[in-house]
Parts: structure tokens; sequence; C-alpha cells
């Protein structure tokens, strides 16, 4: 596996590409997806190198792990999706729909959302 430098998380993680930031930490950043699916639509990725899921899950240290999913909660708390609760996804690889290489979470809410399964 090799990751991507040129993949726009990369490119906006070197600030070459503008993003609607809304939260980052030392490991963690957090911006507005360019086309939402619902009136909350974040998107999380740790500033590391990781194409996808199991590439952080094997690579990343504990400290960005914890750091990203702590950036995901801080997300949806100041989003003020906690509440009535949000969908926090990570689509991993082609067959599950990552569009771009670089590890990412999908923090979606502020709308009743269809189409996961029940449980």
């Amino acid at each position: 596996m090799s990751y991507d430098d040129d993949n726009i998380f990369a490119r906006i993680l070197r600030g070459e590409i503008p993003c609607d930031k809304v939260y980052e930490s030392d490991h963690a950043l957090a911006f507005r997806d360019i086309a939402p699916k619902a009136p909350t639509h974040v998107l999380v990725i740790p500033r590391g190198p990781y194409e996808n899921l199991h590439d952080f899950a094997e690579r990343g240290s504990d400290a960005e792990l914890a750091d990203w999913v702590r950036a995901m909660a801080a997300v949806a708390r100041a989003e003020g999706v906690t509440e009535d609760g949000y969908r926090a996804t990570v689509n991993n690889g082609r067959h599950g729909n990552q569009e771009v290489p670089h590890v990412h979470a999908h923090i979606v809410g502020g709308r009743q959302l269809g189409g996961a399964p029940r449980g």
C-alpha cells in the first residue's frame, strides 16, 4: 500500500486547498463536506498519511487514534447533533465506497437519516 500524497485531503492538510474548518487538534482536522448529505456533514481526518482504516489502525499511534475518535465526538457536540443523534461513518476501500484515499469519518446529522440498518 502506498499513500497518494496528491489526494485532496493531503492537499488540504498542506494548505494548498482551502476548507471550511470546524475543528482541529494535534492529530486531526475536521471540515464541512463540499457536497453535504444532511444539514450537518463534517469530515474528520487524521493529519497523518493513512490511506484507509486498516492502514491507520495498523500504523497510527495510540495518540493519533484516540485523538481522531475524540475529534469525532467533539465535532458532533459542537455541531449540536448529540442529543437527537448522528451517524459516524468510515467508508473503507473500493467496495466500501471510499472516494478519497485518506482515511476519514463522516459525521452526519441534523435530520432523520435513512438507509442504515437498525439496531
